[in-house]
């Protein structure tokens, strides 16, 4: 029987008892009441252990929860931190992508103005050779007309000079 049944049993034996007149005291066997203080009095170091199992049961519930919710923030806490690294990094890559397309695309007009100056000065050194070579052919030219006028001239006089036959 557990203690509220034992104390409800003690609390009958008092409301059964016989009143006494004109007071509000009353006749009880006094046997019957120790015997159900006895009982109440056995019943309380169980019902002691079993409020203190109870209160330690929730001492460990109410400590495992709170080992629980720090672990749930400390996960948290790491996967936030995860994430804003993860931004971070990504971030970072975009920054040195950007970075690395602007000095690329810089290297390629540093190389794409000197291959057109290169280009530039070998094309003005063809000119100079090709402009030397049509001098040269038109000076051959002009002195193979030079000649031929002179043999023209030559055979003028020579025809004029000699006399024709006959």
């Amino acid at each position: 029987m557990d203690i509220s049944a034992k104390l409800d049993e003690l609390a009958k034996l008092i409301e059964d008892a016989r009143a006494m007149p004109m007071s509000a005291s009353c006749i009880i066997n006094r046997a019957e009441v120790l015997e159900a203080i006895e009982g109440v009095r056995g019943s309380l170091p169980s019902e002691l252990n079993v409020a203190r199992s109870v209160l330690k049961d929730r001492s460990a519930v109410v400590e495992e929860g709170r080992l629980e919710a720090q672990r749930i923030v400390d996960e948290a806490e790491a996967e936030r931190y995860k994430l804003v690294s993860r931004t971070e990094v990504v971030k970072e890559a975009t920054r040195e992508a950007e970075r690395l397309i602007a000095a690329a695309q810089s290297e390629t007009d540093r190389m794409r103005v000197e291959v057109d100056d290169y280009v530039d000065a070998k094309l003005a050194n063809f000119e100079i050779i090709l402009r030397r070579t049509l001098d040269a052919v038109e000076h051959g030219r002009n002195k193979i007309h030079g000649r031929h006028s002179e043999l023209e001239a030559l055979s003028d006089s020579q025809a004029e000079a000699e006399p024709l036959p006959g």
